[in-house]
């Protein structure tokens, strides 16, 4: 059998689906965020970024920077191993205290990414629960989705953010039967909110778990940093938040926060928890220092937000189609998967902008996009040139300017997480 053949095979089916993932050689310069290296060809020259999850550009911090090599000078660069064979670093156990009083929760648990902490915690905590249902937002992260798939669990998914079809699955489950509603704060694709609320009164009506993700939330929103259920007094309402330390607040590493026993239970059941190596001492003092910052500046916050705004006011006033957007995420549709990619390499090697194209499996065909994330170094001159950029490959590439009586219209639907085996697999 020629194995290689079928590994040939699926990445000639990405390539004809214009979805092929090519990553950028990029060099992060300390103290010139946004600006960083792009080196290709054989070349190397400056360019600015434009779509980097680093919201607040706490990861070149000097204080951050700082405690992470402080850290690694007196503890070493790796945590040793999994925490039951190697213990936990004391920087590790000051993180998760940080982070439980971040969420106002009793107890918190630190992963190695965002990813990891979705996939375990969900998959476990729907396993503990005797014939759990799980009711899950269409719109949910891939992340999220494994863990739901893991659990074994049955699931049953809700039209996005829409809190009717919600409680018609809830009352036709019953408040007898256990329930986990898993949905996300701020959808990072879209940019909209959920109505948490209006879910956790429904899991009061109901007797149901809520969990919820607040990556793209977190250190955001909120007087301290907790994200939107901080922001909007919901904290004390949802059973399990998730969050990363790997977008605002620079690191990297996924947690989530709740009570002592579904935080300990997660901790001594979740496989991707007991047997994976714990988060290094650097990588949690840096974070301790940019949640502990965060807590106390709100200065951030107001920037990157006024920021975010004008970029869309720029954006907007020039035709450009700018999708509806409540938080600090900017989406531009293109609505076509070969323009975009064209797009995104006519900005890099024409105007020196890297915005990586959004495609599917991310989001769903025809909605393809440029994800713009404005930060508090993204000036207004700054904007200013992205405009014109955008503009320029607008105009070169035939793209669809925004009718300026209009706002470009998108369909959402469910993420669907695609496993290619062959060019007639599906």
């Amino acid at each position: 059998m020629d194995y290689q053949r079928f590994f040939d095979e699926a990445i000639d089916q990405l390539h004809a689906e214009r979805r092929y993932r090519v990553f950028a050689d990029l060099e992060r310069k300390v103290g010139s965020f946004p600006t960083a290296i792009w080196r290709a060809n054989g070349e190397a020259r400056d360019i600015t970024v434009w779509c980097s999850n680093d919201y607040l550009g706490m990861g070149q911090h000097p204080d951050v920077v700082a405690a992470m090599q402080r850290a690694a000078g007196q503890m070493g660069s790796g945590a040793g191993g999994t925490r039951n064979i190697s213990g936990t670093n004391h920087p590790l156990v000051e993180l998760e205290l940080e982070l439980a009083d971040l969420h106002a929760k009793e107890a918190a648990l630190v992963f190695t990414s965002g990813f990891v902490s979705n996939e375990a915690a969900i998959s476990t905590i729907a396993r503990l629960l005797p014939d759990c249902l799980i009711l899950s937002d269409e719109l949910n992260h891939a992340s999220m989705i494994e863990g739901v798939r893991r659990s074994g669990a049955e699931k049953k998914i809700f039209r996005h953010n829409d809190v009717a079809h919600l409680e018609s699955l809830l009352q036709a489950a019953g408040r007898e039967r256990a329930k986990l509603i898993v949905f996300e704060s701020v959808y990072s694709m879209d940019g909209d909110i959920a109505p948490i609320e209006a879910i956790a009164d429904l899991a009061d009506k109901y007797n149901a778990m809520t969990y919820i993700d607040e990556v793209h939330a977190v250190g955001m929103y909120g007087a301290r940093g907790g994200g939107i259920t901080e922001r909007d007094g919901l904290a004390h309402r949802i059973d399990v938040i998730e969050g990363t330390l790997a977008k605002a607040f620079g690191t990297l590493g996924g947690y989530i926060t709740g009570t002592r026993s579904v935080i300990d239970a997660v901790r001594s059941y979740a496989p991707g928890f007991i047997f994976t190596t714990a988060l290094p001492p650097a990588i949690a003092s840096a974070a301790v220092t940019s949640i502990r910052h965060l807590k106390g500046s709100q200065g951030e916050r107001d920037a990157q937000q006024r920021q975010a705004q004008r970029t869309k006011d720029v954006l907007g006033e020039a035709s450009l189609p700018v999708m509806p957007s409540e938080t600090h995420i900017v989406p531009v549709l293109v609505g076509d998967p070969e323009l975009c990619k064209m797009a995104s390499d006519r900005l890099l090697g024409k105007h020196g902008i890297y915005i990586q194209p959004i495609n599917y499996p991310t989001v769903p065909r025809g909605t393809e996009r440029l994800r713009i994330t404005p930060t508090p170094f993204h000036s207004d001159e700054l904007i200013e040139t992205l405009k014109e950029a955008l503009m320029e490959t607008w105009q070169a590439l035939g793209i669809p300017f925004r009718d300026a009586t209009t706002q470009p219209q998108v369909e959402k639907t469910h993420r669907v997480i695609p496993l290619v085996v062959s060019k007639s697999g599906g």
